[in-house]
């Protein structure tokens, strides 16, 4: 495919088109953003060409296609290409389908074109993305001939988008919510085209709220506030002026946290500090400086982990810690219990390591057991079979899948409580459940009819206890024969799964929405992985070959570099 494009370098042309770009650009009003962007020397865009004369229908469809990944509010390039009523009619705001580079475009009848293609996933017109299911992606464009020249008469709305061009022209960001108890921000990816709108942008996107599919697991402090003015940044300084909102001390502060943790992601421009202006009066909680930064707000960290969350693992029933292998204090280091899988829960006051539960199975079955980290355990629940137990750093419980299809969570010194996961029975068998570092998600394995798939849910609190796992949802449909997975933080995963080109299990990485599935490399590892150990700051851990392994600079190595591999299985991390 032969692409036609021409550079657009001049800063006053980018400050004019980029200023008024959004998710997708529209045709809303220019935000008008007093300081240029920072990177002014840079060049900021690659701008497509007109219609080439006489081009073949096959020619105008795919330069079309190209003609999407424009910065350019309303896509004027893109519309040459289209029929007089077409170009007026057409919305290229209502969203964007963003497909893989090897599409076919083929005529099929005079002045019909059929497109197929991979697609990847497409993008609503707030910048949520929604991975694609399996399957071909075919678009049909009639063309007809106007003044000799080929031009489209019924394209689709919304954009036709090449991935390298989408992530090219936006940038992921994560508006940040509150998660039930307050005390931490919550990831919800967005895709924002680049330019010097996009601070006002994200704040817009903060104050419209979180993603249907996380709407009822957070809380959005923000919601009902309007922007008095477009956002301005200022060196490195963003003001957020803000307006509709009561001047409540603990609300205030949970907006400044979301407005500061939200906006020091963006690096174009870039923002280090946040100066929160209510009814125009600067917003300053005590202790708080005008000018506030994440520092400000660190208890608010969405992937905070324990200062003692080293990473632990089994050898023979026995709990112990990496690098040195040293047993845990207590029984369950001795093995008296004969562990085959744990988790450790911190407690959310001090951080020190306090609750542990741990999967025993015998003949009869598999038993919970729970107690306190260096103490004794107690049987808590027993079942058929039970998942691996797993724990969120917002709240000391931990939560296993009874015999496959019952979700239980088991608070410290508490009964075990139900957990409703209302669309879990349809899919299948879930073997693996993993809780996101906030509590608010939750990665679980699931095998059905078409293979062990990866599915994401959100963890939903009701005021009067109940506890629901809602609206799960495959985020890897091209990924067959998941084993394991782990929360690489908040808003990224670590998969183990089958590798469609062989057959092997190898570990992937991906975005919590789906977006950006690659492989991780293996380079090192002696076989291959059977389960997988992250948590955020910390590096990644496998067993394979019945002997642990650490990730560190893209190789796996022995958890003390040049000493033996030490033998253990099912590695985890305390939160």
């Amino acid at each position: 495919m032969t692409r036609r494009w021409t550079s657009v370098v001049a800063l006053l042309v980018a400050a004019l088109f980029l200023a008024s770009c959004s998710t997708v650009p529209t045709a809303s009003p220019a935000v008008v953003i007093t300081q240029a962007p920072a990177r002014a020397q840079e060049s900021v865009g690659i701008e497509p060409l007109p219609p080439a004369a006489g081009a073949s229908a096959e020619e105008i469809v795919r330069d079309f296609i190209d003609a999407a990944a424009s910065t350019v509010r309303t896509h004027p390039v893109a519309r040459q290409y289209l029929a007089p009523t077409a170009a007026e009619t057409w919305d290229d705001a209502s969203g964007i389908s963003v497909i893989g580079t090897d599409f076919a475009a083929v005529t099929t009848a005079p002045g019909v074109v059929t497109v197929t293609a991979n697609l990847i996933g497409t993008i609503d017109p707030r910048g949520i993305f929604t991975v694609a299911d399996r399957g071909v992606f075919t678009r049909t464009f009639r063309l007809e001939q106007i003044d000799g020249q080929w031009r489209i008469i019924d394209p689709p709305d919304g954009l036709i988008m090449l991935e390298p061009d989408f992530r090219r022209l936006y940038d992921q960001v994560d508006a940040y919510f509150l998660d039930p108890t307050g005390e931490r921000v919550v990831p919800d990816p967005r895709y924002l085209i680049s330019g010097a709108a996009q601070p006002t942008v994200l704040v817009e996107r903060l104050i419209a709220g979180p993603s249907t599919t996380l709407a009822a697991g957070v809380q959005n402090p923000l919601g009902g506030a309007e922007l008095t003015r477009a956002v301005t940044v200022e060196g490195q300084t963003a003001t957020v002026d803000l307006t509709g909102l009561p001047a409540d001390s603990a609300l205030l502060d949970e907006i400044s946290a979301q407005l500061v943790w939200s906006l020091q992601q963006l690096s174009r421009p870039r923002i280090s500090n946040v100066v929160v202006l209510l009814d125009g009066e600067p917003v300053t909680p005590d202790g708080v400086p005008r000018r506030q930064a994440t520092e400000d707000w660190a208890s608010f960290a969405p992937d905070a982990v324990p200062v003692d969350s080293v990473g632990h693992y089994l050898e023979g029933g026995a709990l112990r810690t990496v690098p040195a292998g040293e047993p845990v204090p207590g029984p369950a280091g001795t093995g008296e219990y004969g562990l085959g899988s744990a988790a450790v829960a911190a407690d959310t006051a001090s951080g020190r390591l306090s609750f542990l539960t741990g999967v025993r199975s015998d003949p009869s079955g598999d038993t919970l057991l729970a107690g306190d980290y260096g103490g004794q355990l107690a049987p808590a629940l027993t079942a058929g079979t039970l998942s691996a137990p797993t724990v969120a750093a917002t709240r000391t419980e931990a939560w296993v899948v009874r015999d496959g299809t019952e979700v239980v969570r088991v608070p410290a010194g508490g009964p075990p409580q139900a957990v409703t996961a209302p669309t879990l029975a349809g899919l299948g068998r879930a073997d693996v459940l993993q809780l996101s570092p906030d509590g608010v998600r939750a990665a679980v394995v699931i095998e059905g009819t078409d293979g062990r798939r990866l599915y994401v849910g959100t963890v939903v609190r009701s005021e009067d206890g109940a506890v629901v796992l809602r609206d799960l949802r495959n985020i890897a449909p091209t990924l067959a024969g998941v084993i394991d997975v782990g929360w690489r933080d908040s808003g990224n995963l670590l998969v183990l799964a089958g590798d469609e080109g062989e057959d092997r299990i190898v570990p992937y990485s991906l975005r919590v929405d789906g977006f950006g599935l690659a492989p991780v490399p293996t380079s090192g590892l002696p076989s291959q992985p059977t389960a997988v150990a992250v948590a955020p700051t910390r590096q990644p851990l496998v067993s394979a070959g019945g002997y642990i392994w650490q990730l560190a600079g893209g190789t796996w190595a022995t958890l003390v570099r040049g000493a033996e591999p030490l033998p253990g299985t099912a590695p985890f991390y305390p939160l």
